[in-house]
């Protein structure tokens, strides 16, 4: 809707009608904290060995039974192995002691009669429950992964399901089927039906986030639309981020914390009959009685009096002609746009792997669990503020490359410190996921701002796609910690150097007004060259020093 602002700024900046969505909509996104990430809980390893059917064997045995091995330079009990059972009994039976045999000559075995596991911080998880350890190990990063397979589907199908049902049917929708899926979650009788069942609630999740962002950037005004999509959004999802490790520290069984935060969203219910559809989206399906319906109920809400006529005819339906025209392979079409497309993908992807992967590590690190969550969770707030305001006044690729450098940095030095440091290598991983959680801020943005107008939300999507792709690899890079509790550090702040260094060869989008046609987007250059004139190529015409058709498209 062109004239969308124009025709309801009698409604004010501010006033009740907005302050209460704006207050609702980032209420919703609270549940998105705490529903994005309970794997770390309920996917949590306790501590285990093999089990030891005692029967005639002294404590002193049983215990002598596990050996010891060395994992990342520690001794420690084996998880995986025990020593034969029969031949230690046969010792025990001859009046051996463990003292009085060498232990490491006797024959190993697998834990055939299953495993003992610690109920010191977890009394139950999938882990503890389904014996997903030691030749099971896989399955647990493959259980996480599922979640971000099905945010690779709800970003591809919850656009479209909104843009012919509406904003408030699919939101409410997803609300309510993400808090069902989570409770159908907690009866799995198996693995393979909670991979299952958690695939769909990464559909239904990210299809809330992202239904509810669009709502709130097309129901909010101007003012509010800003503050709603840089900040609000990514702060209420922090509250229920920092909130999930103590509803998880309450109850530690797993299937009673499913229960517990799927029954929180009961709390939503309400908010079906505050929340209205967007007139904007009611304007362009032709319902206009029903748009300026709302409108109206906007304006007696903020005391104000709306006209008699607020939209016109000619703003019914949306001409979309020009976007229609062009297709994904315009994306790679040139050798411009191929090299801008390809250093994004690295970018959105490098980046959610450092990003869910240091999410998911919480529970690895030395220390409680639950403080280590709630750690990785504050610090992403400080990130939000500090990335919101640099926005506004710094050049992004610069900034871009500076938190890429933070994040990745800090995780290679993880590896400088020594063990009994452990507070200060918490200290190195809380400041790379800072890092990160800037860059995701800025990165949303920076390609937004990159892409011309015709190709924006193509080139998004694939950047989406890449960060799925991204996010799904996390797990199995924590993974690698099994085998080097240092691997993943490296490997994520490898990765992230390197995505540092491709975004230097991005063009500056920062005081330019953002590209509108594919013409426009290749004259923006990779390296700033200089003609025999002295002059810098790559400004001209999409070049000025105020950014008001930038902020203007990033507001509407």
């Amino acid at each position: 809707m062109g004239n969308y602002d124009e025709d309801t700024a009698f409604l004010g900046q501010k006033g009740p009608f907005f302050a209460l969505l704006f207050f609702l909509l980032n209420a919703i996104y609270i549940s998105t904290g705490f529903h994005g990430l309970y794997i770390v809980f309920v996917g949590a390893s306790p501590s285990h060995h093999c089990q030891v059917a005692a029967g005639n064997l002294s404590e002193e045995w049983a215990r002598a039974s596990i050996p010891k091995e060395m994992v990342n330079g520690k001794l420690q009990t084996s998880q995986c192995w025990r020593y034969s059972l029969e031949t230690v009994r046969n010792l025990s039976a001859q009046g051996y002691s463990p003292q009085d045999v060498n232990l490491t000559d006797i024959k190993r075995e697998k834990c055939v009669d299953g495993w003992s596991y610690s109920t010191d911080i977890y009394h139950s998880t999938i882990v503890s429950e389904w014996n997903l350890v030691c030749d099971s190990e896989w399955r647990v990063p493959f259980a996480t992964s599922t979640l971000y397979m099905g945010y690779l589907l709800g970003s591809l199908v919850s656009g479209q399901l909104s843009d012919r049902f509406g904003r408030k049917k699919v939101l409410f929708t997803s609300l309510a089927a993400e808090a069902l899926v989570i409770l159908a979650q907690s009866f799995s009788h198996s693995w393979l039906i909670f991979c299952v069942l958690y695939f769909f609630v990464g559909t239904f999740q990210i299809s809330l986030y992202l239904t509810a962002f669009v709502l709130g950037s097309e129901i909010l005004s101007k003012s509010l639309r800003v503050l709603f999509t840089t900040l609000g959004a990514f702060l209420h999802y922090c509250i229920g981020y920092m909130v999930l490790p103590w509803i998880a520290f309450a109850v530690r069984d797993w299937r009673t914390l499913l229960r517990v935060l799927s029954g929180v969203t009961v709390v939503y219910v309400p908010l079906w009959w505050l929340i209205p559809e967007s007139p904007r989206w009611l304007l362009a399906q032709g319902r206009v009685l029903e748009s300026e319906a709302i409108v109206r109920e906007a304006a007696k809400k903020n005391k104000v009096t709306a006209p008699e006529v607020i939209f016109s005819a000619s703003e019914v339906k949306e001409d979309s002609s020009q976007n229609s025209q062009y297709s994904v392979f315009d994306v790679l079409r040139t050798s411009e746009i191929r090299k801008t497309t390809f250093m994004c993908l690295l970018l959105w992807m490098a980046i959610n792997i450092g990003y869910f992967g240091l999410s998911l590590n919480t529970t690895n690190l030395s220390g409680d669990p639950f403080l280590n969550c709630f750690l990785s969770a504050v610090t992403e707030v400080p990130a939000y503020i500090v990335s919101t305001f640099l926005l506004k006044s710094c050049p992004r690729r610069p900034v871009l490359s500076a938190f890429l450098i933070i994040g990745g940095g800090f995780l290679l030095l993880v590896q400088l410190i020594p063990e009994s440091l452990h507070t200060l290598a918490l200290a190195l991983e809380m400041a790379g996921k800072f890092g990160f959680t800037m860059s995701f801020t800025v990165v949303y943005i920076y390609t937004a701002e990159l892409y011309p107008t015709v190709l924006r939300n193509l080139g998004i999507g694939m950047c989406s796609s890449a960060a799925r792709i991204g996010s799904i690899t996390a797990p199995y890079v924590i993974f690698l910690g099994t085998f080097n509790k240092y691997l993943p550090y490296i490997l994520m702040g490898s990765l992230t150097i390197a995505s540092s260094i491709a975004n230097m060869f991005l063009p500056e989008t920062f005081e330019k007004v953002l590209p509108e046609t594919l013409e426009q987007m290749q004259k923006c250059k990779s390296f700033i060259r200089r003609d025999k004139h002295g002059l810098e190529e790559g400004k001209g015409s999409i070049t000025m020093k105020e950014h008001t058709a930038g902020n203007k498209y990033m507001n509407e």
